[in-house]
């Protein structure tokens, strides 16, 4: 199997200070907390940022404190959110493009997310492939059940997204598919051939998936974003923690893990934005 790719996700938009009082929530912190993940073996940080409130946002503003700390000590690959809750109008999601990010989030249809409902309109969806596309940033296509699967794959034969794709699968969010060993094989089975996949499971679900995924040869997204807890009745401390488990669970498990440059080629980033990440045109 190829190297194992971890992606951390530090805070998310739903989680709390009072789900969980380490999470981290100020551009210090987040950075703070990428960087320590990247130590602990972290590819990939997967950005939300927040307001003084500690609120979600899309403001560029916070979105580039957060990569110019994160810059400064280390080189992972940084993915930011084009979601940033359930509020954020289309047009302030599309401006996060602006700061061309290696990888960028490609929620791939609209749902029922808890008590609200996730708009991810066709016209928006191709508006973001082409815009992803122009400023080659590697979409991270985010599929809540199979259906966004073949959402995202209209728009590619479209010539909007271009091979290879990268899937995250996003297990146990209510009102999408459950987080079950059957429906994360099901998943992988129904992306075309030469893909790469990663998988989410939330909150009690989260080492079940990672630990599928690994066998699977997919690769994993572990962090606050998708449990505070680290296991049951504990609440993490630290996003690290997520990571360092996963990296020996990989090794009793046979699977290398990969380092920022090796998982840059595994998902054939584009070299040119290696240098952009931040900077608007």
């Amino acid at each position: 199997m190829e190297k194992l790719i971890i992606t951390v996700a530090p805070n998310g938009a739903q989680a709390t200070r009072q789900h969980n009082p380490n999470l981290p929530l100020t551009p210090e912190e987040i950075a703070d907390s990428i960087y320590e993940s990247w130590k602990a073996g972290a590819a990939i940080g997967h950005v939300h940022v927040r307001d003084v409130m500690g609120e979600n946002t899309m403001d560029l503003s916070v979105y580039q404190e957060v990569i110019d700390r994160v810059q400064e000590k280390c080189d992972i690959i940084l993915n930011l959110t084009t979601a940033g809750g359930l509020e954020p109008t289309e047009e302030e999601r599309l401006r996060v493009c602006e700061l061309n990010p290696e990888m960028a989030t490609f929620d791939a249809g609209t749902m029922n997310f808890g008590s609200g409902v996730f708009y991810n309109t066709p016209d928006f969806l191709e508006r973001l492939a082409a815009e992803t596309q122009q400023r080659n940033i590697k979409p991270e296509i985010e599929a809540f059940d199979v259906g966004m699967i073949s959402n995202a794959m209209r728009i590619a034969k479209k010539g909007l997204i271009d091979e290879p794709f990268h899937f995250q699968f996003v297990l146990g969010v209510a009102g999408g598919m459950p987080a079950t060993p059957k429906n994360l094989m099901h998943m992988a089975e129904s992306i075309p051939a030469g893909s790469t996949w990663s998988a989410i499971g939330t909150s009690k679900d989260q080492l079940t998936i990672n630990t599928m995924s690994i066998l699977l040869g997919g690769h994993v997204r572990v962090g606050m974003e998708d449990s505070v807890y680290f296991r049951k009745g504990e609440l993490a401390e630290t996003n690290a923690q997520f990571v360092t488990r996963i990296v020996e669970l990989a090794q009793t498990l046979g699977r290398e893990i990969a380092t920022p440059d090796e998982a840059r080629e595994i998902l054939k980033l584009k070299t040119s934005n290696l240098n952009k990440v931040g900077r608007r045109a």
